[in-house]
């Protein structure tokens, strides 16, 4: 017959706790509540990914090839979504004339060379980073780039192009600090002198080696439709695994949690210092 204490209750040592009813207590439950909303918080950000991983109505094969007005496919500011990328089109405004640079460790077709860049002005007053043309050497870069300064006139011309993400800047490669390797409009921004209005986050690379005001000697940038890579963006697809991940991750650390302040109580009820335990 089992022992009762002197309060006529019965032995905790005899009956110890079961783990259901370690994680029914109030505090656990808390924690619980506290991992769903978590959890919930989780399962939106996979959710948000998942809309953006697969492309419920894609465009038609072949969209990006039809020269649209850039006002039409993206604002100042704004980032270019991955259907548009590549996107052809049109734009209106003029030539910032001190604005044109140069960008190193550009291939056309294969061969290494340089890109001559401008800041072209919209209409709208907005800074359009600019890809003008290709050459193969520095020398002939910066003799075109001179020549275009020379040429560029307030008077407002069209051009028409292919919009590109930025490339995000990188640090020099060579003697000069201020040598770019790669084409980033945030890089050419802190390069452009007085910036007045919006900035267009990707760059225009442009379909004609000329810019609209005369040929300064450039090839033009080969610059072929993007490739149709399916609907289906993998990189955002891992996020939303990632995101389920975390979601149950949550759960397992409140059981982990639960089931060590169980195992803890187990081991005082039996007069073993847990403290012990760690040495």
């Amino acid at each position: 017959m089992t022992d009762a204490s002197p309060h006529g209750e019965l032995d905790p040592q005899e009956f110890p706790p079961t783990l259901r009813e370690v994680m029914l207590r109030p505090r656990w439950l808390g924690m619980l509540a506290l991992c769903l909303v978590v959890a919930g918080i989780f399962a939106g950000l996979l959710q948000w990914q998942l809309s953006r991983a697969v492309m419920t109505d894609p465009l038609p094969e072949g969209a990006t090839e039809n020269v649209l007005p850039i006002g039409e496919v993206i604002e100042p500011g704004e980032y270019l979504n991955g259907p548009l990328i590549g996107q052809r089109v049109d734009v209106e405004g003029a030539w910032s004339v001190d604005d044109f640079l140069i960008v190193s460790n550009r291939f056309n077709d294969g061969a290494e060379g340089f890109w001559v860049t401008g800041r072209f002005v919209t209409a709208d007053g907005a800074s359009l980073a600019t890809a003008i043309g290709w050459a193969a050497d520095r020398a002939t870069a910066e003799a075109a780039a001179a020549e275009l300064a020379a040429s560029a006139t307030p008077d407002a011309i069209e051009l028409t192009g292919r919009l590109v993400a930025d490339e995000g800047p990188t640090p020099a490669r060579g003697e000069d600090p201020y040598e770019m390797a790669r084409m980033s409009p945030a890089a050419l921004l802190g390069q452009w002198g007085e910036v007045d209005g919006p900035v267009f986050r990707p760059f225009l690379a442009a379909a004609d080696a000329t810019g609209g005001i005369g040929d300064a000697g450039l090839a033009t940038i080969s610059s072929p439709a993007p490739a149709d890579d399916g609907s289906v963006n993998w990189l955002n697809l891992f996020y939303a695994v990632e995101w389920a991940v975390f979601a149950a991750f949550s759960f397992y650390l409140w059981y982990r949690l639960a089931k060590d302040a169980w195992e803890r109580e187990l081991e005082e009820l039996a007069g073993i210092d847990p403290d012990e335990l760690d040495e």
